[in-house]
């Protein structure tokens, strides 16, 4: 047994007895383990704070922050299903591959995705592949709206180029979420994969911060025909039928 199962298996024991809770001799018994490596990860889970010591009955107990990341889980699975019939419903209304997207750390990750006709490109966009915020529609969504110190830290890791038109400069790319936050909308233009374009908006909550972003993605070819003005309302439309159906404001009429 390596040592995150080690660790993992002590977790499940904790929790599965958390009615009750659990002795230290329970969990010896249950998890088939050497006393001293059940006593070390039960300390270092106590001071991290993911289970709890009741010294008056000698028994743990999974803790409220343990609690809160399953509550996260949750969260974003209800997300989806909130959000999908409208996801679906831009699909139909533009025909083209539509995605939902939210932030974990200094990436994003797909959490859903409607598709289009085949575009004879290989999309970037699979659910639960994650995805970079500096260069796509999605992802300067969600970093324009996201904390100070997210940003700070994005800008000491290292800014992959993928095509000729991604940005890896910092104050460019400050310049732009700027841009973004004022319109109301983001755009990749062939900045993560070549010969297609995006156009993504922000889904706000109840208590007004952004919930995640929604995007539709078609080939860049659309766009040097013609205006992409149809896309960029359907995207402020939908974003704002969304963020009213999970609380929060609509995108402003003058955005839209």
């Amino acid at each position: 047994m390596n040592p995150l199962q080690k660790v993992f298996s002590i977790l499940e024991t904790v929790v599965s007895l958390q009615g009750k809770g659990c002795t230290y001799t329970d969990i010896v018994c249950r998890v088939n383990q050497p006393k001293s490596s059940v006593h070390r990860i039960l300390k270092d889970l106590t001071q991290l704070g993911y289970i709890v010591y009741n010294p008056e009955n000698k028994r743990y107990y999974g803790s409220f922050k343990l609690a809160a990341l399953g509550a996260g889980v949750t969260a974003h699975f209800q997300l989806r299903n909130l959000i999908r019939p409208h996801l679906l419903a831009l699909h139909q209304a533009t025909g083209h591959t539509t995605n939902l997207g939210i932030r974990n750390g200094t990436v994003g990750v797909f959490a859903d995705k409607i598709h289009s006709q085949d575009f004879g490109i290989r999309l970037f966009s699979e659910i639960g592949k994650t995805f970079p915020l500096h260069c796509t529609g999605l992802g300067k969504i969600l970093l324009a709206h996201a904390p100070d110190e997210v940003l700070a830290e994005l800008f000491t890791l290292p800014l992959e180029k993928f095509t000729d038109a991604t940005l890896t400069e910092p104050d460019r790319i400050k310049e732009e979420l700027k841009a973004v936050r004022s319109q109301g909308y983001a755009l990749d233009q062939e900045e993560i994969t070549k010969g297609i374009m995006c156009v993504a908006a922000p889904i706000f909550g109840h208590n007004q911060k952004v919930q995640g972003a929604i995007s539709i993605a078609f080939l860049a070819a659309i766009g040097n025909e013609r205006s992409i003005g149809k896309e960029i309302s359907a995207i402020l439309k939908y974003a704002s039928l969304i963020s009213e159906s999970l609380g929060g404001r609509g995108l402003s009429q003058q955005a839209m």
